[in-house]
């Protein structure tokens, strides 16, 4: 049984791939494989609730491997990359985790990706099939598939019955054969756990994202890394609003969940879905972006939906201390986190001071976890309590992206670590060792060779009681190259704040006159990520054409 090739993967060197093995962190077993053993363990408790039901652990796994012999009986080989363009749902899940069971590799996309991405994507990864989400509201994702023709098996989440492709609820809702459940384990005996398993994508804002290649035991490992962390228990509701087949999703919703034995419940960030959902299966356990949470509190009921929560993990974005404090106040213990889907996640501790969980994002969630904060660009550390590169080593952040040689000799130093382009100081925080996030390498804006830190400015913004959210990007200027150009959403009932009243305003923090913001954009609210992280590249082009239009420039 022959796995079909992948692009060049630059793996775990043997000595580190050992003593992993050796603490215990990484199994030799595939990820169907340690969601069985969760199963077994806990047969009869809840896997998975979605508005239109719940599965048990042993539904959970006996739908994956439905799916599973229907994707081999299709014609999916071992090996073969397919393509995901789905939403939250069970069908999704089911999908997830059979087309690794058939061993086959998920390609984790966006539902919002166009023909430009998925069709650079699916020949990167030289992918055979597209599963997509037939029922989206306002496109044709079915349609849209059939123009990409490089794939050419055609598999459905949502559809009508009778509908093109084949449908994953087809597929689950048949049962296997034992003969056909012994193939599936024939494929698992056989496969390559030093070979991919699931293949993300970078974040990135520009360009086709670059391929993360994420192995069965790292991979699990991580989400088990998180559970442990948390203190996650069978007896846990992990509410979950993020796409839940990316790395968000799948680290700290599917596979944190499933590694500990809890129910992952799963809807959609729309208040009307997740608040009446957290509160009618009583969440434990809640990860949101600051901008959903601070949209959540002014709802009459968000009390009713975080009664249970015993920690709201707050990510993507900078929290700014207003927030934390409302939260602590209205009885939500808040914790922040901070990751990368090449990787490391840092936590701050559960039980740390308030100052801590606020101020900062915590600490590398393994002890095989290495950090180093380098000068950008150079593999010289900085000294302590300065801002530096965070670069990253250990048992589930990767060596290289696929099939990028040159991107990765930019990416990883020369002894493996990767370099996030996160800009990170290590402090001391009411006695405790802690990570602060102090900007991107590349979200500097140079304005006549003043260099200004996009964040440092924002995080002061956001502490004006007018203010709810900002961002601050650069906009074209000729003649100090750039000027600091302020994007800011109004919190309910406040007047927006001038220009001439913010930059009092900073002036009164002592903030040099060159961080002040020389232009001032309201906005109804940022836009941002499905993940909740904001889109810069998006508000750069915006007030770069305004300025344009201004001055008489045409493109």
């Amino acid at each position: 049984m022959t796995m079909t090739p992948t692009p060049e993967l630059v793996g775990y060197p043997a000595e580190f791939a050992r003593a992993y093995r050796a603490a215990g962190l990484w199994l030799d077993r595939t990820i169907p494989a340690a969601l069985r053993q969760t199963g077994d363990a806990c047969p009869d408790a809840t896997a998975l609730i979605t508005p239109a039901g719940g599965w048990s652990y042993a539904e959970l796994v006996r739908r994956a491997d439905n799916v599973a012999a229907g994707l081999v009986a299709a014609g999916l080989r071992p090996g073969d990359p397919v393509l995901l363009q789905v939403t939250n749902s069970a069908a999704a899940i089911a999908a997830y985790y059979g087309i690794l069971r058939a061993g086959a590799r998920p390609v984790c996309t966006l539902a919002l990706h166009r023909r430009h991405e998925i069709a650079a994507i699916g020949n990167q990864t030289r992918a055979v099939a597209h599963l997509v989400q037939a029922d989206l509201p306002r496109f044709d994702l079915v349609a849209f598939a059939a123009e990409i023709p490089t794939m050419t098996t055609l598999l459905t989440v949502g559809a009508a019955a009778g509908s093109a492709g084949i449908r994953i609820e087809d597929l689950a809702g048949r049962d296997a054969t034992g003969a056909e459940l012994a193939v599936l384990d024939a494929i698992e005996r056989a496969t390559d756990l030093e070979a991919p398993a699931v293949l993300q994508l970078s974040g990135g804002t520009t360009g086709v994202p670059k391929v993360i290649p994420r192995l069965h035991a790292e991979y699990w490992y991580n989400g088990a890394a998180i559970a442990a962390w948390w203190s996650l228990t069978p007896g846990d509701r992990l509410a979950f609003c993020l796409p839940v087949v990316h790395n968000a999703g799948t680290a700290n919703g599917l596979f944190a969940a499933h590694s500990a034995g809890a129910a992952l419940l799963l809807t959609t960030p729309r208040a009307d879905d997740l608040l009446p959902f957290m509160a009618e299966h009583a969440a434990t356990w809640a990860l949101l972006s600051p901008g959903l949470a601070a949209g959540f509190l002014a709802d009459p009921r968000f009390d009713a939906a975080f009664a249970a929560v015993r920690n709201l993990v707050l990510s993507a974005a900078a929290v700014p201390r207003p927030l934390f404090d409302e939260l602590e106040r209205r009885g939500v213990h808040t914790t922040q986190a901070f990751g990368m889907t090449e990787g490391l996640f840092l936590f701050t501790p559960d039980d740390a001071p308030a100052d801590v969980r606020a101020g900062s994002v915590g600490v590398p969630i393994s002890p095989l976890d290495e950090v180093r904060l380098l000068e950008p660009g150079t593999e010289t550390p900085v000294p302590d309590g300065e801002p530096g590169e965070l670069c990253a080593r250990g048992p589930y952040t990767i060596r290289g992206y696929l099939g990028e040689p040159e991107r990765n000799r930019e990416a990883f130093t020369s002894d493996g670590f990767y370099r996030s382009g996160d800009l990170v100081a290590r402090l001391e925080i009411a006695g405790q060792p802690a990570y602060v996030l102090k900007g991107r390498t590349k979200d500097l804006i140079n304005r006549g060779g003043e260099k200004i830190n996009a964040e440092e400015v924002e995080m002061l913004l956001v502490s004006h009681p007018a203010v709810l959210e900002a961002a601050l990007v650069a906009m074209p200027d000729p003649r100090l190259g750039e000027r600091a150009c302020a994007f800011v959403a109004t919190r309910p009932g406040q007047r927006p704040p001038t220009l001439p009243e913010l930059r009092a305003y900073l002036e009164a923090t002592g903030v040099a006159t060159y961080k002040w913001p020389e232009r001032l954009e309201h906005v109804a609210a940022l836009p941002r990520t499905n993940i909740g992280k904001v889109l810069k590249g998006d508000l750069r082009a915006s007030i770069a054409a305004a300025v344009a239009a201004e001055s008489g420039v045409t493109a």
